[in-house]
């Protein structure tokens, strides 16, 4: 576990160095409730980030939970820096490990897709690729506008209750029971992130399988792309992660969300310069 002091807090984090220099840092978001080890041990990221030669990081959010900006975890509550503390990781690892600090992949899922969004936006000079796994945009950031175009896979599953694939609320209501937390449904979020890096107008490039269809524009500034994952089926879980016992959500067996992740990251690591809007 290692430390980092960020707005007069200790945050912490896990990390499996890189083999080589010059190469992304891929932070992996935990959802609600979650910590870093337990995403760790959730994924195959260690596995695909040390087939590349990447590095990985697995950072904790404040009480379980990140700021992602809908109102509803006490990261918010409580006024946390988590775009902060997570541009102040980055830079750390490309101090102390050379990655490159204009790169970096973020992927999450759930609370941990939110923050992503989030960070995604806010960071987007340092943030090439998004991947959000059952966390549509927060309608909070909706027009948001970034500095950067950033290359983003969306995954979803038409069966998750937690956060609907069509969008909706969170279930945790404000203190008189008002609706808060809203996210964009998949559409939404693709469209709007199709709209941020300026991809062309038009379908995309389909692909369908027995058991999820996806869409992908390209051809947006830098090189950026936008690929909706839709997974038939598909519940509030990480495709291809070992199914848990208390966990009822359908779980797809169908692909590894982590190397899906990777391979698309590969080929979009686009600098910053060449991203800039």
């Amino acid at each position: 576990m290692t430390e980092l002091t960020v707005g007069g807090l200790e945050r912490t984090f896990t990390i499996q160095p890189p083999s080589r220099e010059s190469v992304p840092l891929v932070l992996v978001l935990h959802g609600a409730d979650g910590t870093g080890s337990m995403m760790r041990e959730w994924t195959s990221f260690d596995r695909q980030a040390q087939a590349w030669g990447w590095a990985v990081a697995y950072p904790d959010g404040y009480e379980r939970g990140w700021a992602d900006g809908r109102g509803v975890k006490a990261a918010d509550a409580a006024g946390i820096d988590d775009v902060g503390f997570l541009r102040t990781l980055i830079d750390w690892s490309a101090q102390r490990y050379g990655t490159l600090p204009d790169r970096t992949v973020v992927a999450g899922s759930s609370n941990g897709a939110f923050m992503a969004h989030r960070l995604a936006l806010q960071a987007s000079d340092q943030v090439a690729v998004l991947a959000a796994v059952a966390g549509g945009m927060p309608a909070t950031w909706r027009d948001f506008e970034p500095t950067h175009a950033v290359s983003a896979l969306l995954i979803h599953g038409t069966a998750d209750k937690l956060a609907p694939i069509d969008g909706g609320h969170s279930r945790h209501r404000g203190p008189n029971g008002e609706l808060r937390g809203r996210m964009l449904s998949l559409q939404e979020t693709t469209e709007r992130w199709r709209a941020v890096d300026r991809c062309p107008a038009g379908p995309g490039e389909p692909y369908v399988t027995e058991f999820s269809s996806r869409t992908t524009a390209k051809g947006g500034v830098g090189g950026s792309r936008v690929a909706a994952w839709t997974v038939l089926g598909g519940g509030h879980t990480w495709p291809g992660a070992s199914v848990l016992p208390e966990w009822s959500e359908p779980t797809t067996q169908e692909f590894d969300a982590a190397k899906e992740i990777c391979r698309f990251a590969q080929t979009l690591l686009i600098p910053a310069d060449a991203r800039r809007l």
